[in-house]
């Protein structure tokens, strides 16, 4: 709670007719600000909950998933803060080496200049000026959907306390011999002429073509035919390979080919990584443009041979077609070939073509030396510890097995990053010696030779590299701060499963190897927003949605609201605006509800509030059930079941409280009794107070402003404790009761609307009790049922005679007869009668022939075999009812 403890008045000014969202949104957010109170640390002897954000990058604005994926974040920590936990949300954006940098080139190029024009400090300035740019609207962002970041503790991937420990993890890895520099053969993106890792390559299916090619021996003793997706690449051919035991190669074995076009010689060897069973039976080795080839080339000591360059032209090696783009190469080779007759036959073939992820670029298998992380070490710890149970819990769990069969299945990390934009690798080489120094500060001499003749790697970081550390690194590790002692491990993390291999798993292995800990307790893993048809939002089909725009038309709350109940956990959902505009008119009602209430408590303070006095029957049901709501909610929201939550929320408040009690409260609050209208007002103030508080993680903004009018405690909703289930409220008595009037209530009214007889014409009602139970309900409850029935004459008894020419109706404890003379057209309601009497028949005969399945009776509990014969007692009684009331009719 706040330092000032203050009573609250209802106010005097009653509140606007309608709720302005734009208004509410601004004014509690810079409130919220200004007041500190998203700041963590404030109690010291409280158990922490931390959410480390999910680092945006500072490429953009933020879309719809982002606003789903923080604002379950922002329920949480809402959630924990006002349970009383110390809650840290850690906000910050992340570097995003190649998109950032990608961004900024193709910014420069619409000024006529490029990164090698200005070089690489002034460059790297104007991706700064662009970070900062970003980061600002990224602010505002988060600002506009009402997140509860603390912003004290905002860090930046590449600011100085983040770069250290990105060092101090180079360094350690390094000197375990877990990170080594290799010539490998890597992904290549060409048009951002860098590596990539593996995960950071999509795979499309295209149609593309299948060439078979004949290659000579050099004695004109045959040929042997081999096949391809990527001719241009047998420029860089080495060898062929065949299987040891194919018989059909047996001659061959060790003997040249001619490569076509080219004239090399290449010899034809023996391995059994061959398929002999595909194909020809024959591969062609390029070992420095596939990474099989690479192994068999190895194997085979055969020579590399690159035949394009880092942007995919044809380099000298490439013969006639140097300086050719590697696909216009592609065009005029296959055409040499079939003049020269070695074109054996192309066949149409879709397969799965890599892409690198930022640049849409077609990536090429590439040989190039590159810094690696070694990964097996670090995965087998990590797959011992989520074996174990030890290990982090998954929600839902099946993508405990995504994360498992990534980390059984990797291979190793390819780190380093052709880019300027970065953790520049803080490796340094020696002209001297020849020698690497790694180092956690800037080298100046070579730590083998004392030379001073040295020069830093021109590389960067993969930028999952430094996002690896995240839920560690924003606490100040690798130093022992207080906040990594309070904070870490962290509670949650929340991220679309498409990131499970890009970044959960990377976070889980770093956290285990550096801190000994899992980085967090719980992974929530959401689905993607895709749009009403279930696309994949892209700006190529132009259905994106800017959660701006959404905020701009309904409000914060209304998309909140929408985007976090309308999935279950690992589920994609669909973003319709109808969905928005429901929860729009869902605030709406809250909105006229609360209003309603406070007309009616003016002047109302809390030292009036007093639930003591004698409850009647609708305000110990509504206390039931908010009772009831807060402990579901609660528990479901500990389960991360915010779709059943939100139902649950909506039934309490649309149903439960605006379509029933308010009514109710109208008689008292209408009323001459004072004592009977100040404990409805105070049930009113009560029940409004804890359902604000209930709805406040969902729907921030406005339960803040309905909150500030009523009498309360404290400054800010944000700080109110959270209701708790307490037993002095169950009141399953009141529960039937309600039930009981609810029924009758409900049978009237749709009576007259059978009969079109509007709620403002008074009617006739005789309600014929079924036991002296009901009765009694009845009784105490005579003036609900005369009011919310409209009634002209009310008679309720056990043993009232039938009224002739009535419409009739049968509830549970009660029939129900409404003598409606000059408005009932007999044959009508005996229609009526009869498909009720064949509805009730077919629930008896569904119940009978469940309770005749012996295989139901033997595995069902006990509890559900009596629930079953319950309903089929009751739908029985019904019927009889109906039956009589029918022959009457009749009659």
């Amino acid at each position: 709670m706040t330092d000032i403890q203050e009573t609250k008045t209802a106010p005097s000014v009653s509140m606007p007719t309608t709720y302005d969202p734009k208004a509410a949104e601004s004014k509690w957010y810079d409130y919220w600000l200004k007041s500190g109170i998203f700041e963590a640390g404030k109690r010291p002897d409280a158990q922490p909950y931390t959410i480390v954000i999910p680092p945006p990058n500072v490429t953009g604005m933020l879309h719809i998933g982002h606003a789903l994926d923080c604002t379950l974040q922002d329920i949480m920590i809402r959630l924990k803060r006002m349970q009383g936990y110390d809650a840290l949300w850690l906000p910050g954006t992340d570097h995003a080496g190649i998109s950032t940098q990608t961004k900024v080139e193709q910014k420069l190029r619409g000024e006529g200049v490029s990164r090698h024009d200005l070089g690489r400090e002034a460059f790297l300035e104007k991706v700064w000026e662009w970070k900062e740019l970003y980061a600002n609207t990224i602010h505002e962002q988060w600002a506009k959907v009402g997140f509860s970041l603390d912003y004290s503790r905002e860090r930046f991937t590449l600011d100085e306390g983040l770069s250290r420990a990105v060092r101090e993890v180079f360094v350690k890895l390094y000197e375990k011999g877990l990170i080594y520099r290799g010539n490998r053969i890597i992904n290549w993106d060409p048009a951002a002429r860098t590596a990539l890792s593996d995960i950071e390559v999509e795979h499309k299916e295209v149609q593309g073509a299948l060439y078979h090619l004949q290659y000579p021996l050099k004695d004109g003793s045959g040929h042997i035919t081999v096949a391809t997706t990527r001719p241009e690449t047998m420029l860089g051919d080495t060898a062929v390979a065949v299987h040891p035991d194919d018989e059909r190669y047996k001659d061959m074995i060790g003997k040249m080919l001619v490569l076509p076009v080219i004239g090399r010689e290449i010899p034809v060897v023996a391995d059994e990584y061959v398929d002999k069973e595909f194909g020809s039976g024959a591969v062609k080795i390029t070992p420095a443009h596939d990474p099989n080839d690479f192994e068999v080339g190895q194997r085979h000591s055969l020579p590399q041979i690159l035949v394009m360059d880092e942007s995919g032209v044809m380099n000298g090696e490439a013969g006639p077609y140097e300086g050719m783009d590697r696909f216009e190469c592609r065009k005029k080779l296959v055409q040499d070939l079939k003049d020269q007759g070695v074109l054996a036959k192309i066949e149409e073939h879709i397969h799965q073509v890599g892409h690198s992820e930022r640049t849409g670029a077609v990536v090429e298998p590439y040989l190039s030396t590159q810094w690696f992380v070694s990964m097996k070490p670090l995965a087998d710890k990590a797959i011992e510890v989520q074996k174990s149970g030890q290990g982090v819990n998954f929600v839902p769990e099946r993508f405990e097995r995504t994360y498992l069969q990534w980390m059984e299945n990797v291979r190793d990390w390819c780190i380093s990053r052709q880019l300027w934009w970065g953790h520049r690798i803080p490796a340094w080489y020696c002209d001297d010696c020849g020698g690497i120094t790694v180092a956690r500060e800037d080298a100046s001499a070579c730590s083998h030779c004392g030379g001073s003749h040295i020069k830093q790697d021109e590389d960067v970081l993969d930028t999952w590299f430094s996002s690896a550390l995240w839920p560690f690194s924003t606490l100040g590790w690798p130093d022992q701060t207080a906040d990594l002692n309070k904070f870490f491990p962290t509670s949650l993390l929340v991220t679309g499963y498409d990131i499970i291999p890009f970044w959960v798993s990377r976070m889980i292995f770093s956290s285990l190897e550096f801190t000994g800990q899992n980085p967090f307790k719980d992974v929530l893993i959401h689905g993607l927003v895709r749009d009403s048809e279930g696309r994949k939002m892209s700006k190529s089909l132009g259905n994106g949605v800017d959660p701006l725009e959404v905020i701009e038309k309904y409000g914060a709350d209304a998309m909140r609201y929408m985007l976090s109940t309308s999935s279950t956990p690992g589920q994609d959902l669909r973003f319709h605006w109808e969905r928005v505009e429901q929860a729009r008119n869902f605030a709406n009602k809250i909105w006229n509800a609360s209003r309603f209430a406070l007309m009616n408590l003016e002047g109302f303070t809390l030292a009036d509030m007093d639930l003591s006095g004698e409850l009647r029957t609708a305000d110990r049901w509504i206390l039931h059930r908010l009772n009831e709501t807060a402990r579901e909610v609660t528990r479901l929201m500990d389960q991360y079941e915010f779709g059943e939550t939100g139902r649950m929320l909506y039934n309490f408040i649309w149903d439960d409280l605006c379509d029933w009690y308010i009514e109710f409260a109208k008689l008292s609050l209408y009323g001459d009794d004072a004592a009977a209208k100040k404990t409805t007002q105070s049930v009113l103030a009560y029940v409004l107070d804890r359902t604000q508080r209930l709805i406040h993680p969902f729907m921030p903004f406005i339960s803040e402003e309905i909150w500030q009018h009523l009498p309360h405690e404290g400054d800010t909703i944000v700080l109110a404790e959270w209701p708790v289930y307490d037993a002095k409220w169950e009141a399953p008595d009141a529960v039937a009761e309600m039930n009981l009037l609810m029924d009758i209530i409900r049978a009237v009214r749709n009576i007259r609307a059978e009969v079109n007889v509007p709620m403002g014409k008074k009617v006739e009602l005789v309600v014929r009790a079924a036991n002296a139970e009901a009765l009694s309900i009845l009784l105490r409850n005579e003036a609900y049922v005369s009011r919310f029935c409209n009634t002209s004459s009310l008679a309720m008894g056990a043993d009232l005679p039938h009224p002739e020419k009535a419409m009739t109706a049968v509830v549970t404890g009660a029939e129900l007869f409404l003598p409606l003379a000059g408005l009932i057209d007999i044959s009508q309601e005996v229609a009526r009668l009869e498909k009720e009497i064949q509805t009730l028949t077919a629930e008896v005969e569904r119940v009978d022939k469940k309770l005749a399945n012996e295989g139901f009776v033997a595995k069902a509990p006990a509890k559900v075999i009596e629930e079953e014969k319950a309903k089929r007692s009751d739908y029985a009684d019904k019927r009889e009812k109906v039956l009589a009331r029918l022959a009457e009719l009749k009659g």
